[in-house]
C-alpha cells in the first residue's frame, strides 16, 4: 500500500460490502425457510399423484388410453421447461443448472433414425435466458417466476402451453429442468421427462422424498402391485374396472398432474435458489471479514513503521544538536 489513508479507505469499503452481504444473507435465510417449508409440504402430494397415474398405466396397452400417454415413433422436437433463478449472487446455482441441461441435450442430439433433434425452451426465471445467449438454443416463451407464496395457478399457463403443443404434435417430448432441493448445503440440477408420461423413464419423481422406498413410490413397487392385481396363483389374468372409463378419468387427472409436477419443480427451484444465495452471501461475508483482518494488519504495520521512522528522525536530530 502507498499510504495508510488508502488502506483505511479499503477497510471502510470492505466493511460496507460486508454489511450488505450480511443483510442479504439474513433476507435469503428468511425466504429459504418459507420456501423449504412449502416444498416439504407438497412433495408427498406431487409424488403420490404421479404414482396414481402410473397405477393406471399398468395396462400393457396403456398408451392408447390417452393422447398424453402416447409415445411418438420419431422424436424430432423437444420442449424443455427451464426453472432458473430470477437474480444472481447465488454462487454456481445458475451455471450448474445450465451445464446440466446442455449435457443432457448433448447426449440426445439425434433420434433413433439418425436425424437431429430440435430443442426449444420455455424459460421460467430471468437467468434462464442465458440458455439462448450462451448456448444458442431457441427460447419459445418466457414466464415470470413467482418466489413469494407461489400457487399452482402460477404455472397453469406453462402447463396449458406444453399440453396444447404436445397434443398438436409440435413437441414430441417435454422435459422439465430444475434444481432439486436436497438440503441447505446441497442442491442437485435435474432434467425429468414430463410428457409423455412413461413408467420406464429414467427419472421418475421430483424431490429427494420421491427416492424413499418406504412410501412406495418406486417402479419396483408399482410393478409388484401390478403383478398382484393382474394375476393370481392359478395364473388367471385380471384388469381394473374404471368408472366411467379410463379415458374420462385420465382426462381429468393428467392435466392436473402436469400442473402439479411443474408447481413442485417451481417450489424445488425456489428453495434451492434461496439456499444457494444464503450460502453464497455467508461465504462472501466471511471473505469480507478475512479481508478486513488482513487490511487492518497491513495498516498497523504501516502505522508502526511510520512511527518508528519518526522516532528515528527525532533521535537523529537530537544527536545532531548535541
Amino acid at each position: 500500500m502507498s499510504n495508510t489513508k488508502e488502506v483505511q479507505r479499503r477497510i471502510k469499503s470492505v466493511g460496507n460490502i460486508s454489511k450488505i452481504t450480511r443483510a442479504m444473507e439474513m433476507v435469503s435465510a428468511a425466504k429459504m425457510r418459507r420456501a423449504v417449508e412449502a416444498v416439504l409440504k407438497t412433495r408427498s402430494y406431487a409424488n403420490l399423484s404421479w404414482t396414481t397415474v402410473l397405477h393406471l398405466t399398468q395396462d400393457a396397452d396403456y398408451t392408447r388410453l390417452h393422447p398424453l400417454l402416447a409415445k411418438r415413433q420419431e422424436i424430432n422436437n423437444v420442449a424443455v421447461v427451464l426453472f432458473a433463478a430470477n437474480r444472481g449472487l447465488c454462487g454456481s446455482f445458475s451455471s450448474a443448472l445450465l451445464n446440466k441441461v446442455q449435457a443432457s441435450i448433448a447426449q440426445h442430439q439425434t433420434n433413433e433414425q439418425g436425424k437431429r433433434v430440435g430443442h426449444e425452451f420455455l424459460v421460467v426465471g430471468k437467468k434462464g435466458l442465458a440458455v439462448g445467449s450462451r448456448f444458442g438454443h431457441r427460447i419459445e416463451a418466457e414466464f415470470e417466476k413467482i418466489e413469494t407464496t407461489p400457487t399452482p395457478s402460477d404455472v397453469s399457463a406453462v402447463a396449458k402451453l406444453v399440453t396444447k403443443e404436445f397434443l398438436a404434435g409440435r413437441f414430441d417430448k417435454v422435459l422439465v429442468a430444475y434444481t432439486d432441493f436436497a438440503s441447505v448445503a446441497s442442491q442437485t440440477p435435474r432434467v425429468k421427462q414430463l410428457l409423455p408420461i412413461d413408467i420406464d423413464a429414467a427419472d421418475d419423481h421430483l424431490g429427494v422424498v420421491g427416492k424413499n422406498k418406504n412410501i412406495g413410490l418406486d417402479k419396483e413397487f408399482l410393478k409388484t402391485k401390478g403383478a398382484k392385481y393382474f394375476s393370481d396363483a392359478a395364473g388367471h389374468q385380471y384388469n381394473f374396472t374404471y368408472e366411467p372409463n379410463p379415458t374420462a378419468i385420465l382426462d381429468k387427472m393428467i392435466p392436473r398432474l402436469i400442473q402439479i409436477q411443474l408447481f413442485q419443480a417451481l417450489l424445488e427451484s425456489n428453495a434451492s435458489e434461496h439456499s444457494a444465495r444464503m450460502a453464497a452471501m455467508h461465504q462472501a461475508n466471511q471473505a469480507a471479514g478475512d479481508l478486513v483482518s488482513e487490511l487492518t494488519l497491513d495498516y498497523n504495520k504501516m502505522r508502526q513503521a511510520g512511527i518508528t521512522a519518526e522516532i528515528a528522525e527525532i533521535a537523529a536530530g537530537a544527536a545532531a544538536l548535541n
